[in-house]
């Protein structure tokens, strides 16, 4: 079965870094957009920035200065790259991925990570 699995969460604080890693496991041959998503308490999930097989990539506004996402696509991996980080910032971060190719099925649906913690607080 294909799972996602986050890493790289924790507690920082205001103007610090973090990384956050993704890992697709499974019998994976290609994954057609993967990426990250937030859910602040008392929110809705929103997009935080994902990317295309082809290198395209979509950010939220609010982030698309500070943040940056990358994809090993022969891994099925997916990294956030969170620079100067803001208290708005604390959420649960959710990697995604759309469109799994598996060497039986092909799931044109999402699939969802549990979730990483990120809290930017002094």
């Amino acid at each position: 079965q294909v799972q996602l699995v986050e890493s790289g969460g924790g507690l920082v604080q205001p103007g610090g870094s973090l990384r956050l890693s993704c890992a697709a496991s499974g019998s994976i041959s290609r994954i057609n957009v993967m990426g990250w998503y937030r859910q602040a308490t008392g929110e809705e999930r929103q997009l935080v920035a994902i990317m295309s097989r082809g290198g395209s990539t979509n950010y939220a506004d609010s982030v698309k200065d500070r943040f940056t996402v990358s994809r090993d696509e022969d891994k099925n991996t997916v990294q956030l790259q969170m620079n100067n980080l803001k208290p708005d910032d604390t959420a649960v971060y959710y990697c995604n991925a759309v469109g799994v190719w598996t060497t039986t099925t092909f799931y044109n649906g999402q699939y969802w990570g549990k979730g990483t913690l990120v809290t930017v607080s002094s």
